[in-house]
C-alpha cells in the first residue's frame, strides 16, 4: 500500500513552504490542499483541532502539526532519502536549537515590521537585523548551516528569504548591506 500524504497549506506561508521543500528533498509525492485562512476548511479544523492553523501534514490519515515537527517527522519516516538532520546526536540538538531560534526570533520581528508603526516598527527592524546578524555569524563561511550539505537549519530559514524584500521596503533598509554572507547563502538556493 502506498503512503497517502496530504499537506494542508497556504501558498505564501513560509511555514508551509518548509513542509513542501522537505517533501521535495525526500522525493515524496503528496496532495497539496490550499487553505483559505479566512474560511478554514472542515478538514483543517478536524485535523488541527487545537490551533486550527496550517501547515498540517496528513500521513495515512494521521495529522501532524507545526512545521518544524512536521519536517522532523518527514526526515524520520523517509530517512533513507536525503537526510535533513545530522546523524550525530549533538549536531542534531544543535540544528534543533537554531531552527527553534529562527522560529522564536525571525517571524516575530517580521510581524513587528509589517504591523508596527513608528518607534515600534523601528525597534522590530533593529531586532530583526540583529537576529539576522546572529544567524550570519552561525553560518560563517560554511556553504550551509550544517556544513557541506543542505539541512534542517537551512530549510528552517530559507523560506523566510522571499520575505526579505518586503521587510526591506517596509523598514527602509537592505538586508544585504547588513548581512552579505546570509544573503549570499540564500541566493545559492534560488
Amino acid at each position: 500500500m502506498a503512503d497517502e500524504v496530504i499537506v494542508l497549506d497556504m501558498w505564501a506561508s513560509p511555514f508551509g513552504m518548509r513542509v513542501r521543500i522537505a517533501l521535495a528533498e525526500k522525493g515524496v509525492r503528496y496532495e497539496h490542499r490550499e487553505e483559505n485562512l479566512e474560511n478554514k476548511s472542515s478538514l483543517l479544523v478536524k485535523m488541527n483541532p487545537i490551533h486550527k492553523k496550517i501547515p498540517v501534514l496528513i500521513h495515512n490519515g494521521k495529522p501532524i502539526w507545526e512545521s518544524l515537527i512536521i519536517v522532523q517527522n518527514i526526515d524520520e519516516v523517509w530517512r533513507d532519502k536525503s537526510p535533513l538532520l545530522p546523524s550525530d546526536a549533538y549536531q542534531r540538538a544543535h540544528a534543533r536549537f537554531w531552527a527553534d531560534y529562527i522560529d522564536k526570533k525571525v517571524y516575530p520581528c517580521m510581524r513587528g515590521i509589517y504591523s508596527g508603526k513608528g518607534e515600534e516598527q523601528e525597534k522590530a527592524k533593529e531586532e530583526y537585523i540583529e537576529v539576522l546578524k546572529v544567524l550570519e555569524g552561525e553560518i560563517g563561511d560554511k556553504p550551509y548551516f550544517g556544513g557541506e550539505s543542505f539541512g534542517f537549519v537551512d530549510l528552517s530559514l530559507v523560506t523566510f528569504y522571499c520575505w526579505f524584500y518586503a521587510m526591506e521596503e517596509l523598514g527602509n533598509f537592505r538586508v544585504e548591506a547588513e548581512c552579505p554572507k546570509l544573503v549570499a547563502w540564500a541566493k545559492r538556493f534560488m
